[in-house]
């Protein structure tokens, strides 16, 4: 922070001043963090990221879990976000049931990449599906086949998806499975377990598809945080991962917020478990 400043033109600051500006940053990131949630939220897109940070004298890493979700409205905020050392249920199911304390409801879709612990949990708290990212899938599709013979997996496998309908997205799956079972019998297997996990997004509203088959909405989000902690290098704890990731979120929330609506209506108000308020007519 010192360097910072002097960088700037200025004297440099104390350590007494430091601490003060965290203080003061701790408190607008920790009301962000804890800020109620109000109204449904159907999709719900969770990933994590990893930092380094010392721990016991030692350089361990930990991981950064951002949710962001879609409102009936179609609006997107980041609505949690929490720093711990390990991706087990026991995580995952803390950190969806402090989302649920403050008043996550309505999750119908919950999108991320193969996490035995968060499925566990989002079927335990939330009840919701669950969606493997189809992006994370196809590059672990494509481990099990030669590099000559990928760019022919990947388009077998792409046949699924521009199908119009879930039950012929099924029967093309299957197809391409058989048809790849004899010459890569481990992505037949492959194939076979995840099906329905990869084609949930497919019993939800077809205007939403684009958005809910991946964790690309949050690419992008993780993108910027590991070119930020890149800079840091190494956090001296949880906590001051928490105030510059957390002070990150807040910044983009309040630009999603200037945004247009991220996601179109058409199909929403069908996921909301509140039922609009209707006023009477008023008579003349």
């Amino acid at each position: 922070m010192d360097d910072l400043v002097k960088a700037l033109g200025m004297s440099g600051v104390s350590k007494s001043q430091v601490s003060r500006l965290c203080g003061e940053l701790d408190e607008r990131v920790g009301a962000f963090l804890n800020r109620q949630i109000e109204g449904d939220w159907p999709y719900l897109w969770i990933d994590a990221t990893y930092v380094k940070t010392r721990e016991a004298g030692r350089i361990v890493s930990v991981a950064v879990i951002i949710a962001v979700g879609v409102n009936t409205e179609g609006q997107r905020e980041v609505l949690g976000l929490k720093v711990g050392a390990s991706e087990a249920e026991p995580f995952w199911t803390e950190f969806l049931r402090s989302l649920n304390r403050r008043g996550l409801r309505g999750v119908k879709l919950v999108i991320s990449d193969s996490h035995e612990g968060l499925k566990a949990a989002v079927s335990k708290v939330l009840k919701a599906t669950w969606q493997r990212c189809r992006v994370h899938f196809m590059r672990n599709a494509l481990a099990h086949a030669g590099k000559t013979q990928r760019r022919m997996v990947s388009a077998a496998i792409g046949t699924v998806f521009v199908q119009d309908t879930a039950e012929a997205a099924k029967t093309q799956w299957r197809s391409v499975a058989d048809q790849l079972g004899a010459k890569f019998p481990k992505l037949s297997a492959l194939m076979d377990d995840a099906e329905n996990d990869v084609l949930a997004f497919m019993t939800f509203p077809m205007a939403h598809w684009a958005q809910i088959y991946s964790t690309n909405p949050l690419e992008r989000l993780n993108a910027e945080v590991k070119r930020r902690t890149n800079v840091v290098g190494i956090f001296p704890n949880d906590a001051s991962i928490t105030r510059l990731v957390g002070a990150m979120m807040l910044e983009q929330n309040d630009e999603w917020s200037l945004n247009r609506r991220y996601m179109q209506l058409e199909g929403l108000q069908t996921l909301c478990d509140t039922p609009p308020t209707r006023l009477s007519a008023v008579a003349r």
